[in-house]
C-alpha cells in the first residue's frame, strides 16, 4: 500500500516565497508613497540633510568654531562687502555661518534620533502594558499621561531642563518625556483594537505567554501608526530643541546648533539679517521636509488612506 502523504515543502521554497512577498509589499509601499509628490520632495531634502550631516567635515569650508578676527559680521558673498570665502557671511565673532549650518545638521538629526528613540521605546512598552493589562494599571498610566499632556509641551520641557540643568543631553531627555504620552496613547489604542482579534485569541489558546502575546503577536500589527507618529515627532523634537537652545536651556555656545545660533544673533536682527535668517531657514526646511515625509508615510501605511 503506497503512502499518499504530500511531500514536505522545502525550506528554500518557503524562503523564496517570503522574499517575494516582502518585495511585493515594498513595491506597493513605494507606489503609494510616491503618489504624494510632496513626500518625495521631502524625502530628497531629508536625504540631502543626512548626507550633509554625515560628511560635514568634508563639505564645510571652515571650522565651525574658528573665529576670523578680521571678518566680523561679513555679509553674504552676493552683497556689497561680502567675501567669496564666506558664502553666507559670518557672525558677530567672525565664524563662518555656512559651516556652522552644515555642522548644525549633525546636532539636529542627532537630537531627533535620540529623542524619538527614547520616546518610542518607552511609549511602546508603557502603552503595551496599559492596553493589554487594562484595569487599575491602565487607569494609573493613562491618568499620569493626562497630567503630562495638561502642561504646554515647551513649558514642561523648560521645567524639566531647569531641574536637570541646561545642556543638550538634558534637553533631549526633557523633550523625550514630553513627547512620550503621544506614543503611549497611540500604542494603547492600537493594542486595545488588536487584543480581542481571532489571531490573538488563537495564540493565547495555543499557550503563548503574556510577553509573547504583547511583543510578538500584537505589537507587529500596531507599528504602522507608530512609524508615522515617530516621523512627526522627529520634527517636533528638532523644533523643541531649537526653542530650548534659543532660550539658553539647550545646547550651549559655541555649539553650532541652529537654535543656539538664533539666540546668539538676536541683537543683530536689524543690522545683520543673514545671521538670523539662515539658521531660521534651516530649521524651517528641515521640519517641513520631515513633515512631508510623515504625510507620505501615512498615505502609504494606512489602508484607509491609500489611493485607488
Amino acid at each position: 500500500m503506497t503512502n499518499s502523504s504530500p511531500a514536505p515543502v522545502s525550506t528554500a521554497k518557503l524562503e523564496a516565497e517570503s522574499r517575494s512577498a516582502t518585495k511585493a509589499q515594498l513595491i506597493e509601499f513605494w507606489y503609494y508613497f510616491s503618489q504624494n509628490k510632496g513626500a518625495v520632495i521631502g524625502l530628497v531634502v531629508f536625504m540631502a540633510l543626512v548626507i550633509m550631516a554625515v560628511f560635514a567635515p568634508l563639505i564645510a569650508p571652515h571650522d565651525p568654531t574658528f573665529q576670523y578676527r578680521d571678518s566680523f559680521l561679513v555679509p553674504p558673498a552676493w552683497e556689497d562687502g561680502g567675501k567669496a570665502t564666506f558664502l553666507l557671511g559670518t557672525d558677530a565673532v567672525g565664524r563662518d555661518i555656512l559651516s556652522r549650518l552644515i555642522y548644525g545638521a549633525q546636532f539636529s538629526l542627532f537630537i531627533g534620533v535620540v529623542v524619538v528613540s527614547i520616546a518610542l521605546v518607552g511609549g511602546i512598552v508603557i502603552g503595551l502594558v496599559a492596553g493589554y493589562m487594562r484595569g487599575s494599571v491602565d487607569t494609573f498610566i493613562m491618568r499620569l499621561m493626562d497630567i503630562i499632556l495638561a502642561f504646554p509641551s515647551l513649558l514642561l520641557a523648560l521645567v524639566l531642563v531647569a531641574i536637570l540643568g541646561p545642556g543638550l543631553m538634558n534637553a533631549m531627555i526633557a523633550i523625550a518625556i514630553v513627547l512620550q504620552p503621544h506614543f503611549v496613547r497611540l500604542t494603547r489604542a492600537a493594542v486595545m483594537a488588536e487584543r480581542g482579534r481571532d489571531y490573538v485569541v488563537a495564540a493565547r489558546v495555543a499557550g503563548a505567554g503574556h510577553m509573547r502575546l504583547m511583543f510578538k503577536t500584537i505589537l507587529p500589527n500596531c507599528l504602522a501608526p507608530l512609524i508615522v507618529q515617530a516621523t512627526l515627532s522627529f520634527s517636533n523634537a528638532i523644533l523643541d530643541a531649537a526653542a530650548l537652545g534659543f532660550l539658553g536651556m539647550g545646547a550651549q555656545p559655541p555649539t553650532p546648533e541652529w537654535g543656539t545660533m538664533l539666540a546668539e544673533a538676536r541683537e543683530f536682527i536689524l543690522r545683520a539679517w543673514w545671521v538670523v535668517t539662515f539658521p531660521g531657514l534651516a530649521i524651517l526646511v528641515t521640519v517641513l521636509a520631515i513633515n512631508l515625509v510623515g504625510d507620505g508615510l501615512r498615505d502609504a501605511l494606512d489602508p484607509k488612506l491609500k489611493r485607488s
